[in-house]
Order: structure tokens, then sequence, then C-alpha cells
């Protein structure tokens, strides 16, 4: 009996929502765990272990991360790789991407064929994984012609080294360029597409749902809680020395989460999330989950306290119209 498997929860799949990603067979936690500016970061191997292990009894089975995670890039994999050993691989859904710059030279970073295929075999040997089951271009390149990270992503699946494919950080027309290239040369479908989308940022609804809805692509949310400021850790005058704000952001980030008219939505938000008789993070996530398009919700979290707050939220998904309208109002507001 290996170390993970001495706290088998015998409820975790009675403990989620799980949801179908767009048209495919995939089914996705409502909530996923990502390793972005935590894991291999400014938190370490233990606490990393403990978070992964909670979130699993809590049934998050999809952990995502990315080769540039970490400090230097490609830790958050080396030490999720380690921690992976112990769980049990059918039971989970690991992804990772590549685009943004891992090494130097002209092949560390953006779309193309050498540089996709370059870093997926190195997050797989970090992962310690013989597959990844989601795999990300992370970002547009507006070098490479799409017909060839598209085809590269068809024979990332046809090699066995994905089961899936996904785009990050695509706009809209992006992502229906990808489309149109993917059906016109019969390569393996988009089954999921990652955004920023949260109470505070909803460009998705303008920009991105009405791709994916009508292409019957999956959609998970990046950022629900727009980097901790749509939680309680900054409705004060005062930083949490252990916080990512005061860790990792830097003056400019912090300037963003204190702005007058931000913090001042933000506190207008935590009042009705009190009357809904949830935290104002529970209720972020309650509301990016209620839109349709999306699949799932990413958090990150640097305690294990965080996660259980975060899946709490499933225990109230439904908001009345009054509700919504109250939201609309706050967040449009100037």
């Amino acid at each position: 009996m290996n170390e993970y498997q001495m706290s088998f929860m015998d409820d975790r799949y009675d403990r989620m929502l799980y949801n179908r990603c767009g048209n495919s067979g995939l089914v996705l936690p409502a909530i996923s765990l990502g390793a972005h500016e935590t894991f291999g970061s400014y938190r370490d191997e233990d606490i990393t272990r403990a978070c992964l292990y909670r979130a699993f009894d809590l049934g998050i089975t999809h952990f995502d991360l990315a080769n540039n995670y970490g400090r230097p890039p490609g830790t958050a994999e080396l030490i999720v790789g380690k921690i992976l050993k112990s769980m049990p691989r059918d039971e989970l859904i690991i992804s990772s991407k590549a685009g943004y710059h891992m090494w130097e030279g002209p092949y560390g970073e953006w779309l193309s064929k050498k540089s996709l295929i370059a870093s997926l075999d190195q997050s797989l040997k970090r992962l310690k994984l013989d597959y990844v089951d989601i795999f990300y271009a992370h970002r547009p390149d507006p070098q490479t012609p799409l017909e060839e990270t598209m085809a590269t992503l068809d024979l990332i699946v046809r090699q066995g080294k994905a089961l899936y494919i996904g785009l990050s950080n695509f706009s809209g027309p992006q992502l229906e360029q990808a489309i149109q290239v993917r059906q016109r040369m019969n390569l393996c479908p988009i089954t999921i597409d990652q955004q920023r989308y949260n109470l505070l940022d909803r460009g998705c609804e303008q920009d991105l749902f009405g791709h994916t809805e009508r292409n019957g692509i999956g959609v998970i949310a990046f950022s629900p809680l727009a980097k901790g400021v749509l939680s309680d850790k900054y409705l004060g005058s005062q930083f949490p020395q252990d916080s990512r704000a005061f860790n990792v952001w830097g003056k400019k980030n912090l300037h963003e989460v204190s702005s007058r008219a931000r913090l001042d939505k933000v506190q207008q938000l935590n009042l009705l999330a009190q009357q809904r008789g949830q935290t104002l993070a529970q209720m972020a996530i309650a509301w990016s989950l209620y839109h349709p398009a999306v699949t799932s919700v990413l958090i990150g979290a640097s305690r294990v306290e965080q996660i259980e707050e975060n899946v709490a939220a499933l225990q109230n998904l439904e908001f009345s119209p009054l509700e919504l309208n109250a939201i609309n109002a706050i967040c449009s507001s100037s």
C-alpha cells in the first residue's frame, strides 16, 4: 500500500460535481487545481503534497500545470511529478502547456513543431509520466503558421503523448481560426479552451463563449478569484504576508488589487455573498460555474484550507434573478 492510498476517502466522488467537456467524452471536476505561482514557487514540496492529497480526497481529479510554472521554470512539474508517483494515475487528469519562454534560443518558446515536441518531452520527464491527459498551446504564436501548430498537436495525440488538446489565451476569433484549420486538415478536435474569467473580467461573454458553445468545446476558467481579489484576503488595509500579492506580484499588481474603485466593488460583492451564506470566494466560484459554457474553474491554493473553502462553493450554485441583477449592477459600475 503506497503513501497516498492509506488516506483514501471512499466518498470522494460524491463530494464533487463533474461536468462534460463540450461534446467530448471527457468529464472534469467543476473545480480543478492549478500550480501557477504556488507549487514550486513560494510553496514547498510538503505543502504541495498536502494540497494535492486533500484536493483529491475532495474529488478534484484534475491538476493543471505548464512547462514554465515554478521558480526556476519547470520546478512545479518536478515537484508534482514526485507526488504523482504515490497517487492513482488512472483516476487523474493531468494537463500541461507550452508556448511561453522556457529555455534560451529560438526553440524555447512559441508554437513551432520543434518547440511543442521538445517542450512536451521535457514536461513528461519532469512529471515522470508516459502521457498527459490534456496538452495546451499556451498562447497564440504570431509567427508560426496555425496549420503547423494544429498539425503538431494532432501528431502529439497520435503518438499517445496526450489524450486531448486545448488552447489557452486565444481570443474568440483566434479560436475560430484554429477550428477552421482543424476541420480543413481533418485533425483531432479541440476539446477545451482555457481563459481568464471572473466577476471582474467578463470579456469571455462577448468574445469567446459563442465560439466554444457553437463548436462543442469546453471552457476552463482560470483566475476565478481575480488573483485573490475576490476573497476576504484584501478587504482590509493590509496585505497578508503569506499571500501571492505580497510574495509574487510586485508593486504594479499590488496597486491593481488595492485600487479604490475595485475594492469598493469587492466590498459590495462581499456583502451580497454574506447574504447568500457564502464567503466572497465561494460566491465568485459559483458565479463562474453558473455560465453554461464553463466546464470547470481552475483554482490556485497555497493552503489546504483554501481548497476546502473553494469546494464548499458547490453547496450553493444557484442564483436568483435579483442576485444576478445585483451582481451585474455592482460589476458594471464605474
